[in-house]
């Protein structure tokens, strides 16, 4: 299945410059995709109102009008797959990629070697996309996609999975383990978190995107961080 590209940046020779890193990148790789280019935030989010379905977002930060970093905040609010990689001429706003879940930030002159393993990690990621938890609710089976999966909670027999919604099933946490891969993080008895879910580590709690916080039991910090670097 062709990937669903969309490269947005005011510029002319900026557009020209990735659309010529990403041909030759699928060409290398194998990969088919099909791409749009736009030239404002404002432009993009008219043509998303007719078509959701993007998997990878060359977005450039710094433009006239709407700036990329909200038009992120946007996209995320019904498309929460897609993978997003910002393009700018500055640091300041690499801390806002956290709010949209971005994959990676790359600075101008952008590095051809680098985009290309940054679309590499992004074709990963998508393909990581489509696993699914498989759980029966009311005698119904259910498949959630994993990246939707916030964190997991065990009480007494129960296991709570809280995704968009949040469902209870009669499992163990060990169970359910088991049908989950890397992104997770088991924290002592109780919790799984989705490292990518994850705002601030300290000693005693993990805060997750959203404000939920989830206590840490003590010989967890130094590993639950090195997980959080090795997925970043």
């Amino acid at each position: 299945m062709a990937l669903n590209i969309a490269i947005v940046d005011d510029l002319i020779e900026d557009i020209e410059f990735t659309r010529n890193i990403l041909k030759a990148w699928a060409e290398e790789k194998g990969v088919e995709y099909i791409s749009e280019e736009f030239s404002s935030a404002e432009s993009f989010l008219f043509r998303f109102s007719e078509k959701k379905d993007y998997d990878i977002l060359l977005l450039d930060i710094e433009m006239g009008g709407m700036d990329g970093v909200n038009m992120a905040k946007l996209i995320r609010k019904e498309n929460e797959s897609a993978e997003i990689i910002f393009i700018t001429g500055y640091s300041d706003y690499i801390s806002e990629g956290y709010e949209v879940n971005a994959l990676h930030y790359l600075m101008k002159p952008v590095n051809e070697k680098k985009l290309k393993e940054v679309l590499s990690k992004a074709k990963e990621r998508l393909k990581k996309n489509e696993k699914r938890l498989q759980i029966e609710v009311n005698d119904e089976m259910l498949l959630i996609p994993l990246y939707e999966i916030k964190f997991i909670e065990v009480m007494k027999n129960y296991v709570t999975i809280h995704a968009k919604n949040d469902y209870t099933v009669r499992k163990t946490l060990s169970e359910i383990e088991t049908e989950l891969d890397d992104r997770f993080f088991r924290i002592g008895r109780s919790f799984i978190v989705n490292l990518k879910e994850i705002e601030r580590v300290t000693k005693a709690e993990v805060k997750l995107i959203g404000g939920t916080c989830l206590p840490l039991p003590r010989g967890h910090y130094d590993n639950l961080n090195r997980a959080i670097i090795l997925k970043g």
